[in-house]
């Protein structure tokens, strides 16, 4: 039997595993799966990070190679505090933006703008760190200003709030008022389990753009615009759609029962990575739990409590960070097309911290390819062509 676009039998065309497995290049960034279900940032175990620090902590650590002291942390606070508010040029570029537009766009449009506006004059670690920084600041102004502009009758807001986090900043915004402190911990905590996970789908898109020289910006719009599929970041949107069908749990497990008969895939479980369970799991399904029992809506966890007992059950997987982030995030009452836009914030650092480490090591990334295509063919001229 023959391949439909090619000349070669079929039984000698490799199957394609687009990469997995294979190790692509060298990090000292993060460290995933070695024992099965660990993850590490710079030697850190994530649930110590989650538990005790705070989401400028890890950026920190990420940006900068060390955890901060008192002093670092507050002085860092203080710098993003500043950079929080957007050029006229910049606000006026997102009111032009239609309300129908999906927040990445909007994130990746306003990023783009940013490389205009603020230029990489050099590529320094420097010089890449305070790009960061200001993106880091300034993600949630870019979208909130858009989403208020846009949705509430050209409310121009101001962005300069006196909330000393980002994901504090981001729901002030957002909700018109400072968040509640179990919010807030749970920003801290949802933005540092997102914050990196190695050679991922975006990262390894940003590390081959920085691997050809290209600017900063370049290098993080293309990690937002591998982040934006549903098999990568945007699968927490797809998640909640998933647990927002149900009018229960007992109606949930038996349609998924259903649906794992018929071979669909049913989005926010497995890993390419874990082969026992995510670690980040746990830690943010009692978040999703403490923000569900405080708002006295316990019903879309519990419909993902039991899909997830369920999809063990019946597949032996297990769901990943996507899962119960949705349900958290739902609960802080923040738009499902917001949820894939805070994931990127948060990995901005981990992207960061990647392009500084290709830089480093001044390769382009080139791997090869399995060629499947027809062997050498005789050329004919156009009139002896069929």
């Amino acid at each position: 039997m023959m391949n439909s676009n090619s000349d070669i039998p079929d039984s000698k065309i490799k199957k394609s595993v687009m990469l997995s497995g294979i190790e692509a290049g060298n990090t000292a960034i993060c460290s995933v799966g070695n024992e099965g279900n660990d993850l590490f940032y710079r030697g850190y175990n994530i649930c110590d990070l989650a538990q005790h620090c705070e989401f400028e902590e890890v950026a920190y650590l990420l940006l900068y190679e060390k955890l901060p002291n008192k002093h670092e942390l507050g002085r860092y606070k203080s710098k993003l505090k500043s950079m929080r508010d957007l050029p006229p040029s910049l606000k006026t570029i997102l009111e032009t933006m239609p309300a129908s537009a999906h927040p990445m766009d909007v994130l990746r449009t306003g990023v783009s703008a940013l490389g205009i506006l603020f230029p990489e004059k050099n590529i320094s670690i420097e010089q890449t760190r305070e790009l960061a920084d200001r993106l880091l600041a300034c993600m949630s102004s870019i979208l909130l200003y858009w989403y208020q502009y846009t949705h509430y009758d050209g409310q121009r807001i101001n962005l300069m709030t006196e909330d000393d986090s980002i994901g504090g900043h981001f729901l002030h915004l957002l909700h018109g008022q400072s968040p509640s402190k179990l919010w807030v911990d749970a920003m801290h905590i949802s933005l540092i389990l997102y914050a990196e996970h190695e050679f991922n789908a975006s990262t390894f898109t940003a590390r081959v753009i920085a691997g050809t020289e290209s600017d900063f910006y370049s290098a993080i719009t293309g990690g937002i615009g591998a982040l934006r599929g549903i098999k990568h970041g945007g699968a927490n949107e797809v998640a909640l759609e998933i647990q927002q069908r149900y009018s229960d749990a007992d109606e949930a497990e038996l349609d998924i029962k259903y649906r794992v008969a018929n071979k669909e895939i049913i989005i926010g479980f497995g890993h390419p990575v874990y082969t026992i369970g995510d670690p980040r799991n746990e830690i943010i399904k009692d978040v999703a739990q403490r923000l569900s029992i405080d708002v006295n809506d316990m019903k879309i966890f519990n419909i993902a409590s039991r899909l997830e007992t369920i999809m063990r059950e019946i597949k032996g997987i297990f769901p990943n960070l996507d899962w119960y982030s949705a349900v958290s995030y739902h609960m802080m009452q923040i738009p499902t097309a917001m949820f894939t836009p805070l994931f990127a914030i948060s990995r901005t650092t981990g992207w960061t911290a990647h392009i500084i480490e290709q830089r480093l090591d001044k390769k382009i990334i080139r791997p090869t390819a399995h060629y499947i295509g027809p062997q050498q063919r005789e050329f004919l001229s156009i009139d002896r062509r069929d």
